[in-house]
């Protein structure tokens, strides 16, 4: 017999999850220092993880764009970039963090169909993920390597480099995929092909690049941000080889918007920084809550934007008896 959980179930405890996990870093990373460096932040530090942060927003909304313009789905800028600030509002108030990706791929179908919108929403967030696991790689190695770089405890060194070494045979399996016989072949193909029509094609790949890297800069600077407001330094490596770490903590979907699990991961770590982990503690905060302002001029643009008139998505509102939406 197949147990059914039902949804609200598991949303609940997600946020039990992160409610009892910032509980105890409370407790065990000097919650009370952490209280004070966060109620003594320097605003201006902040301003600036606020901007860097929309910053950030706006690039990925390009990049969406991008992405689904290569897979036959037009986007206007102030549509794709309403549809992502809502998809952001969404993902910061409900567990999971991909249901506002959903929403946005569920509202772009028009054109080309549910499933090439769920690929351009799936693949611009994966390049986001890909230039941050390759800043990450980058900065493992060259801080190994240099002198001077972090000092890498082994119980941390050995998971990392499994990681980035499971990260990279990633595309291998998905190339060999695409080899297999039968359905399961002709799936991987297909997917393989979207793919690199979507990421690596000629049109495609320098866009790509320029706004997956300018993503990761903006997110890695707004953390270092607020850091300095909360009266710590990180230094270039730090940025570098930690923050990103600290931020793939927020993908496991056990808490909302990665709460508790991006808290802990910044105590655990900052003091390789030369910190303390109630610095990691009041910096991850302090970034989660300007993360969640961040999103909020999205409001704005939902209420004043095109979206409510006229989709490109070929759909429109009509005045239809039974108040539907139909095609245009």
């Amino acid at each position: 017999m197949r147990l059914h959980i039902p949804r609200w179930v598991v949303r609940l405890l997600q946020g039990l999850v992160a409610v009892g996990l910032l509980a105890l870093l409370w407790r065990a990373a000097d919650g009370p220092d952490a209280a004070r460096r966060l109620a003594t932040a320097d605003w201006r530090w902040l301003a600036l993880g606020f901007l860097a942060l929309s910053a950030q927003t706006l690039l990925s909304a390009l990049r969406w764009r991008l992405t689904a313009r290569q897979l036959g789905i037009a986007l206007g800028k102030a549509q794709a970039i309403s549809e992502y600030y809502l998809s952001q509002i969404v993902n910061q108030s409900l567990p999971g963090g991909v249901i506002g990706d959903a929403g946005r791929a569920l509202r772009s179908r028009g054109q080309a169909g549910l499933m090439a919108a769920g690929q351009a929403v799936v693949f611009e967030r994966l390049a986001g993920q890909i230039a941050m696991f390759l800043m990450l790689a980058t900065a493992f190695v060259a801080t190994l390597v240099v002198p001077g770089g972090l000092d890498w405890p082994r119980w941390l060194a050995w998971p990392v480099a499994i990681f980035l070494a499971c990260g990279a045979c990633l595309p291998l399996l998905a190339m060999a995929a695409t080899h297999l016989p039968g359905a399961a072949g002709r799936s991987g193909r297909s997917l393989w092909q979207a793919l690199h029509r979507a990421l690596a094609a000629r049109g495609a790949l320098l866009g790509q690049v320029l706004l997956s890297v300018g993503t990761t800069v903006c997110n890695l600077a707004a953390f270092a941000f607020c850091a300095r407001a909360v009266g710590i330094d990180l230094g270039l490596a730090a940025i570098a080889a930690l923050v990103p770490l600290i931020l793939f903590t927020m993908l496991v979907p056990i808490s909302i918007s990665g709460w508790g699990l991006r808290e802990g991961a910044a105590a655990a770590l900052f003091p390789l920084a030369g910190a303390t982990a109630s610095g990691g503690l009041a910096t991850s905060v302090a970034f989660g809550l300007t993360f969640a302002a961040a999103v909020l001029p999205g409001f704005l643009m939902l209420l004043l934007g095109p979206r409510a008139k006229r989709w490109k998505t070929g759909q429109e509102r009509t005045e239809d008896p039974n108040g539907t939406m139909r095609r245009a």
